[in-house]
């Protein structure tokens, strides 16, 4: 065999069961060897898309998702999805061809140093420099990738080593074993806890990642604290709990600001700093934290924990229950926040306006989509409008990206969640700018048989830049924002898809429940009434946190 077939039974040694990529002439061995694998290359229509469906594929599973590119211009296209894997904590194995090693020592069509191009976006990257430690680079791929905190990393392969003759074999997996707090941490934390009047859970992805929700339930109920989540936080705690305070991160004062103004300690779970940085909530440093994680906590002057729990997250807090003796009731103003909270989101249930104010369409989308239903949220004002207002019953129930925030995710995100997840209804909820950044993908997901549905916030330009303009140098004051759009229901026709149109307000649960109901992906298009930006910056802007 050659060690493009060695790469890949050390693929099918690792559970991969997709490839996201497109073929090139420098991974034609690698492609060849695909033909004969239990492993299922999906080609893409750009690399980009490649990239983002195993970053959300790593993200759901917990198993690297592998992507593929040629060199040069289809290994650059990779990159911001490999990024955006890296700093949201999603497992990816990037994958890509190279020239020759004999071309390398001159000026070469298409040779780029691939492995310093990537170091910056991974967590570890290695050319494939001999065919006998191809064994050795897809393990240690595969486990630098999945481990805590999980990432991108990247494996480069020369054309010329690709169809060199090898003998081996993939090697055998380790079996990691989870690492425990030590007991003096657990005090401690505990001893904190006991001695706060009003504390406050503050969750992350980490508690996801690590398969925390039910211990982090367990622990709020038990010692009656109220939880917020960040972005990627959604669904540890279900939102109809009655210590759910909902999601944080908004970069303005909100109702949930008023908690932290409150509070005389946080509560830190699987807290990622890059998500919701610590200055927005604790400025001056001077709110007491205890960090649980199974990492150390980052170095922040506005993130100093007085206890740091490290280890597995719920053997921590389970054994800090064990101590935290604490019999205080829920604080009363953090409670008050949530009625605020849930009659801000429920005033928005009957509103009739036309275009449709952004919280009656995310509203009216919660009521349609089931508890264990996925949503996929591009960035832009829709991605604040749905981390404030799509509330999660479980985890990843409403994937985010919000430590790189790359626009384009969500059509491709979509179709990997419909690839691991087929029985459940799966939508990607984008605005126009982010729909035209790979809108492409759809004929992909066609062709793969992945269908799900397409919510565009349509309004014409780039929202979220416009509602930071206008924060910054007043109302009205917007500039270079504002584009034309083809006609979505056209295009989505043009492809075999189903088209809507959204015509009033009463149209949206109807036609996205039709929509979900087809057997190809589907396309509604959904104009939005972002006047709701400005006002809502207004209102915060005015929001007092009297206690």
């Amino acid at each position: 065999m050659n060690t493009a077939e060695l790469l890949v039974q050390c693929l099918e040694n690792e559970g991969v069961q997709y490839i996201f990529g497109l073929p090139g002439e420098e991974n034609l061995h690698v492609l060849e060897a695909l033909k004969h694998s239990s492993i299922k290359f999906i080609t893409t229509r750009h690399e980009q898309g490649a990239a983002f469906m195993a970053d959300v594929y790593g993200r759901l599973t917990g198993k690297a998702g592998v992507c593929l590119s040629t060199l040069g211009p289809g290994a650059t296209n990779l990159m911001t999805g490999v990024a955006d894997a890296n700093l949201d904590g999603a497992p990816l194995v990037a994958i890509t061809g190279q020239v020759g090693t004999d071309r390398m020592h001159i000026e070469s069509h298409q040779y780029l140093d691939l492995v310093a191009m990537f170091a910056p976006v991974t967590k570890w990257n290695k050319q494939i420099v001999r065919p006998s430690i191809t064994p050795e680079v897809v393990r240690k791929a595969f486990k630098r990738s999945q481990s805590e905190k999980p990432g991108a990393v990247h494996i480069d392969l020369p054309e010329n080593i690709a169809a060199m003759p090898v003998e081996g074999k993939p090697l055998r997996k380790d079996n990691s074993e989870k690492t425990y707090a030590s007991f003096a941490s657990i005090r401690a934390a505990a001893a904190a806890i006991c001695q706060a009047v009003n504390p406050l859970i503050l969750v992350g992805n980490g508690a996801i990642r690590a398969h925390a929700s039910d211990a982090v339930t367990q622990f709020a109920t038990l010692l009656n604290i109220p939880v917020a989540n960040t972005f990627m936080g959604k669904g540890v705690i279900p939102y109809t709990h009655q210590l759910a305070l909902w999601s944080v991160g908004l970069q303005q004062r909100d109702y949930i600001t008023c908690g932290f103004d409150n509070t005389d300690l946080v509560i830190a779970i699987g807290y990622d700093l890059i998500e919701f940085s610590p200055k927005k909530w604790n400025r001056n440093g001077e709110i007491p934290i205890v960090h649980i994680g199974v990492s150390p906590a980052e170095i922040d002057s506005s993130y100093i924990p007085n206890a740091e729990v490290v280890g597995d997250i719920s053997d921590s807090l389970y054994e800090i229950l064990k101590l935290a003796d604490r019999q205080g009731k829920p604080d009363p103003f953090a409670i008050s926040l949530r009625s605020d909270i849930r009659a801000d989101y429920e005033q928005y249930a009957h509103d009739d306006g036309f275009p449709i104010k952004p919280q009656k369409l995310i509203y009216d989308l919660r009521q349609v989509m089931g508890p264990d239903d996925i949503v996929i949220s591009d960035v832009g004002a829709h991605k604040m409008w749905m981390a404030r207002h799509y509330h999660c019953h479980s985890p990843n129930t409403c994937i985010i990206s919000n430590g790189f925030a790359a626009m384009g995710i969500a059509i491709p995100g979509a179709l990997a969640a419909k690839l691991v997840h087929p029985n459940r209804k799966v939508v990607a909820v984008t605005g126009d700018g982010g729909f035209m950044m790979n809108s492409q993908e759809l004929e992909t997901a066609l062709r793969v048989g992945t269908p799900f549905v397409t919510i565009i916030f349509n309004d014409g330009g780039y929202g979220l830049i416009e509602w930071k303009q206008e924060n910054q140098f007043g109302k009205g004051n917007s500039s270079f924002v504002h584009f034309s759009n083809p006609d979505f229901v056209k295009f989505a026709e043009s492809m075999g898809l189903k088209g809507y149109r959204v015509e009033s307000a009463l149209d949206l649960i109807p036609t996205l429940k039709e929509a979900l109901a087809q057997d190809v992906p589907a396309v509604i298009d959904c104009p939005v009434d972002y006047r709701e930006n400005h006002r809502f910056s207004q209102k915060a802007g005015e929001l007092s946190c009297a206690v």
